[in-house]
């Protein structure tokens, strides 16, 4: 079996023994079936990995920390997705499989055609579950830096936000262009990737987008889903700027 790997929020020292949340806890325990002493890893999203052996104390588990090893995974291609709300597990699911191809930073952004209505209450609560999505994608996939999930914004925050030199991409399925057309890398390493949600972006937001630098794009004759675009996207981008 894998060393299981674990994230920690919080600071990370060799030779402290932390506590493990009651979710890590279970999750070694009774899931995987851990005794005491067994080999993990942990990390908290600075870059390092921590070797580490479980203590059992009672119903409670812990950390001995024994090592640390700076191991970037990190793709020196930046990507940034503006992702159009979509319902349910499709948002859970794009954002677990950008996290694995890489991705630098996720905005849930809200859109005309978007069915998700999100109070500041319940837009909350998303954002913390987006981000625990997120960890356990860097547990899975073995990232040492966490990617920031973002406080949902609408689409005019967003464009207006959008300051950092970047090729900027909207995906449309009207575009004439493809990505494999695009020759010149992207400016600062940088790619931010508008993507609307499962009913796709309105023409009046495409246009928006446009007038704030994006550039309307296809990714083929066929329609994709949102979650499908989005990972689509995410490959041809590392394939030809990135660490594929």
């Amino acid at each position: 079996m894998r060393t299981p790997r674990i994230y920690h929020a919080g600071p990370l020292t060799v030779g402290q023994t932390v506590a493990l949340s009651q979710e890590a806890a279970q999750h070694l325990v009774k899931v995987l079936r851990l005794r005491s002493e067994a080999p993990l890893l942990l990390f908290n999203g600075d870059n390092h990995q921590y070797a580490a052996t479980l203590v059992l104390q009672g119903k409670n588990a812990a950390a001995k920390i024994l090592e640390k090893e700076f191991i970037d995974r990190e793709s020196n291609l930046k990507i940034q997705i503006l992702q159009g709300i979509s319902r349910g597990s499709r948002m859970d699911y794009t954002i677990q499989k950008a996290v694995e191809l890489g991705v630098d930073t996720v905005l849930p952004v809200v859109t005309s055609r978007g069915n998700v209505k999100l109070s500041e209450e319940r837009a909350e609560n998303r954002l913390q579950h987006w981000q625990k999505v997120a960890q356990s994608a860097c547990e899975q996939c073995g990232r040492n830096s966490v990617p920031l999930i973002q406080t949902p914004q609408t689409l005019v925050e967003a464009l207006i936000n959008v300051t950092i030199p970047a090729l900027r991409l909207v995906l449309a399925v009207d575009a004439a262009q493809t990505l494999k057309e695009i020759v010149n890398p992207p400016l600062n390493q940088t790619v931010i990737l508008l993507i609307g949600p499962e009913g796709g972006l309105s023409h009046d937001e495409v246009q928006m987008a446009e007038q704030a630098g994006f550039l309307r794009l296809s990714l083929g004759p066929r329609v994709l889903r949102t979650e499908t675009a989005a990972l689509v996207a995410m490959s041809i981008l590392q394939a030809k700027w990135g660490d594929v």
